[in-house]
């Protein structure tokens, strides 16, 4: 097809789709590059993992015990474990979501070779995803296995953490996406780091969410890693509520609608 004033061939847009099986190809790419670079991937586990350490068994050993979701005393450990979990679920799927994103979008043009091939749009914000999401399950995998080790999951509710983490990669690696597709240089990445932090330190993820000021309190309990937090540490403890359902919910819809946006902004740019 060309434009008739000018001569030219048109780039025609297939219509927006949120993927399909050709996503599993950008998944497969990924792994693909990451063969020989795997320890860039495994040295993420590392960090939460330290935290776990220090603070949840280091700490732990004079604080004692705190009251978990449904109000008994666990021991400290027990209730930062299950918040480093979920953290390094969003650890591993933000940073892949973002940085290398951001990357193959703006300098490397990856996804203008891409969209030469069969694989559209949609397939692209698909894969991306998916790729991330599986990042953030092999970081929540490895720590799950030594939470398990240690003996800080205390019901057999835990094995859902699993999943329940698998989620909370979704609900990040859809929001970090889409927050990409805004971001014009390297240093606006502070931005995406000036709220990740917050998000580690104050999501009831080393001290329950009551010793916060109620207004303060009101906020945590709106941020999305305060219902990772809470969705995987009533599991592991074995307080499984029907509120429990209020942070999958959440959780999901942050997920597809990061997912959405995602496709919608690729759409945007790389078809204009």
């Amino acid at each position: 097809m060309t434009d008739r004033s000018l001569g030219l061939p048109l780039r025609v847009a297939p219509p927006l789709r949120l993927g399909g099986r050709r996503s599993l190809l950008l998944i497969e790419r990924n792994v693909l590059v990451y063969r020989r670079t795997w320890l860039v991937i495994v040295s993420g586990f590392f960090e939460p993992l330290f935290y776990l350490l220090s603070i949840g068994v280091g700490i732990g050993a004079l604080v004692g015990g705190l009251p978990g979701p449904d109000g008994r005393l666990i021991p400290y450990a027990a209730f930062v474990g299950p918040a480093l979990l979920a953290s390094s679920a969003m650890n591993g799927a933000i940073y892949d979501s973002t940085f290398n994103i951001f990357f193959k979008l703006r300098y490397a043009k990856t996804y203008d070779a891409v969209l030469a091939t069969p694989v559209g749009v949609g397939d692209v914000a698909l894969g991306e995803i998916g790729w991330a999401l599986i990042r953030g399950t092999l970081y929540a995998t490895a720590f799950l296995v030594v939470m398990l080790a240690m003996g800080l999951v205390l019901s057999p509710w835990g094995l859902l953490a699993l999943p329940a983490a698998v989620l909370i990669g979704f609900a990040f690696a859809g929001a970090g996406m889409a927050a990409t597709t805004w971001i014009r240089s390297w240093q606006d990445f502070e931005l995406i780091q000036l709220v990740i932090l917050p998000l580690f330190l104050f999501s009831s993820t080393f001290y329950p969410v009551d010793a916060l000021p109620e207004s303060v309190r009101l906020v945590v309990e709106l941020t999305p890693l305060y219902h990772g937090v809470e969705l995987v540490r009533g599991l592991t403890t074995g307080a499984v509520e029907q509120g429990i359902l209020v942070h999958v919910a959440y959780l999901a819809t942050m997920g597809l609608v990061g997912l959405a946006i995602t496709g919608r902004r690729l759409e945007r740019l790389l078809l204009k």
